[in-house]
């Protein structure tokens, strides 16, 4: 017996060996195609932390966006998911941008359909329409303003304070602006798959077993989680938060894949992923950002395929209110 246990092990030491040196040289490969190629690898906080590790930058959607716009990069590998790879091609229509996987697509996009969200701005022709940059390049043409997470709220304050307002298409984000600026836009009612099934009795249960933690909120959770948050921010709001404040425990109500970020930041500290409301589910995790891989990464450097395109009438118009979100954000 004891014969078959060593064997078990060595074998099992032979076969965790085998898939690390296949990663250095999958991860190898990778930068030396980087500098081969003038390629930027950009990936979300959401993403694998395989991914961030080999990222040459890492952060939300503003982020993203900015550095797309700045860089001299001749390729941008975007891993994210697909209306980024948009974002940032119709930023850099002269650079190639790829994306590892074109299936990497996002519940909160897909809530709000081009045509439909036409139909409902027609309704409304006084109103100035702002749309959260989770959305596609056709909803992003019919937009006067785009905002991310991380600069809704000033966007909106910018605006005069009459001022009609369509806000689409996250309405848990939409709902947390209007109470923050006073403000009663009219609100689409789309929602993020993710961020609309944490648990707020698991996460009161959280704070009881630990009350010296924070909680930390993105703003496209829903009101009741909102209000139970020590901080509502964005994604590298709620970072920011966690490297700066005092506290050693924080209960982060966002998507898991922040944690890798926040402990590489913050080693001394401890972060809890926040239970959705199925049991046992893995919901906390955005499957479409999970579909990012190393391989798919250096399948996309290799054949410089799929390449994000964007129609040039599309362009036109999404490309104003983008530029606008840079602005303001400044």
């Amino acid at each position: 017996m004891l014969y078959y246990f060593y064997l078990f092990l060595i074998l099992n030491f032979l076969i965790f060996y085998k898939i690390k040196m296949e990663k250095a040289e999958t991860v190898s490969e990778i930068e030396r195609l980087k500098r081969e190629k003038n390629a930027l690898v950009m990936a979300h906080y959401y993403t694998l932390p395989e991914i961030q590790e080999i990222a040459d930058f890492i952060g939300d959607s503003l982020a993203l966006a900015r550095k797309a716009a700045e860089t001299d990069a001749a390729i941008i590998v975007m891993c994210g998911v697909h209306f980024m790879g948009e974002t940032a091609k119709i930023l850099c229509p002269d650079k190639k941008v790829l994306v590892p996987d074109t299936s990497a697509g996002c519940s909160l996009a897909d809530s709000c359909r081009a045509d439909e969200f036409a139909e409902f701005v027609s309704r409304h022709p006084d109103h100035t329409v702002i749309s959260y940059v989770n959305t596609t390049a056709a909803v992003k043409a019919l937009t006067d303003i785009v905002v991310t997470s991380g600069n809704a709220r000033k966007v909106v304050d910018s605006l005069p304070q009459d001022e009609k307002i369509i806000f689409g298409p996250d309405h848990n984000l939409g709902e947390y602006i209007n109470s923050v600026t006073g403000r009663q836009m009219l609100l689409w009612n789309g929602a993020c798959h993710v961020h609309d099934r944490f648990s707020l009795q698991g996460i009161l249960d959280l704070k009881k077993e630990r009350p010296g933690a924070k909680v930390l909120v993105h703003p496209e959770c829903r009101r009741p989680l909102q209000l139970i948050a020590d901080k509502v921010g964005s994604t590298a709001a709620l970072l920011d938060f966690a490297r700066n404040d005092e506290a050693k425990e924080f209960i982060v109500v966002t998507e898991s894949g922040i944690l890798f970020e926040m402990q590489r930041k913050c080693p001394e500290k401890t972060f809890i992923p926040a239970p959705p409301e199925e049991a046992g589910c893995q919901c906390n995790n955005c499957e479409y950002m999970k579909l990012n891989t190393l391989e798919k990464v250096l399948r996309c450097l290799r054949q410089e395929q799929p390449a994000i395109e964007v129609d040039a009438d599309i362009v036109a118009k999404a490309i104003r209110p983008i530029e606008r979100m840079l602005e303001l954000s400044k």
